[in-house]
């Protein structure tokens, strides 16, 4: 069975820090690009960071550039984002995604929820 199981969401204040982890099982991590996305209210899903497979290669929405950084590690089969610096623009429902392009395949998780706010 397939599973994505983003964690470690939560309430910050503008400036603040959060790491989310996205713990994958049900398939072979390693061969998959994976995604962050997020969605905030009223607003279509749009694409945070992607990270390869290997981990070698890392591609950034401007919106959080310098701010954020996407990484994974396939022995423990997790992807991670760190967000600094974090703004109410960045409160949201942020999602993990993995793709296997050639395959046709996307999984998504569940979703946690990141709230920026004083």
């Amino acid at each position: 069975q397939v599973q994505l199981v983003e964690s470690g969401g939560g309430l910050v204040q503008p400036g603040g820090s959060l790491r989310l982890s996205c713990d994958a099982s049900g398939f072979f991590f390693p061969d998959y690009t994976m995604n962050w996305f997020r969605q905030a209210p009223g607003k279509e899903r749009e694409l945070v960071a992607t990270i390869s497979s290997t981990g070698y290669s890392t591609n950034y929405a401007d919106f959080v550039k310098g701010r954020f950084t996407i990484s994974r590690d396939n022995a423990k089969k997790t992807v991670y984002l760190q967000m600094n610096s974090l703004e109410p623009a960045d409160t949201a429902v942020y999602y993990c995604n993995a793709v296997l392009r050639i395959a046709g395949i996307s999984y998504w998780g569940q979703g946690t929820q990141v709230t920026v706010s004083s």
